[in-house]
């Protein structure tokens, strides 16, 4: 069975390299979707792949990378208006 996760994590996640441990990290998870900062300082993501993988995600997301200071991550109502590729990307800052 397969889940969709749309989230925004809240805390010090911009210049600390999330965007990239989080590409790396959905790659290794055999995960598809992608990655964004946003202008207020947030970043925002998509995770589409098996429920445990997207669960193990999920709880790596708490931490982030060495230097991140994750305060809450941000579930998104998902109604299936979240489209994803086959691969997981980083997007341009919104």
């Amino acid at each position: 069975m397969n889940r969709t996760a749309h989230v925004i994590v809240h805390g010090r996640v911009q210049g600390v390299g999330f965007r990239a441990w989080t590409h790396h990290q959905a790659e290794l998870h055999g995960l598809s979707g992608w990655v964004r900062n946003r202008r207020d300082g947030t970043v925002e993501t998509v995770l589409s792949g098996p429920v445990e993988q997207v669960a193990a995600m999920l709880k790596a997301c708490e931490s982030g990378p060495r230097g991140a200071s994750v305060a809450h991550i941000e579930h998104l109502a998902d109604e299936g208006r979240v489209m994803v590729s086959d691969r997981f990307e980083v997007l341009p800052t919104i």
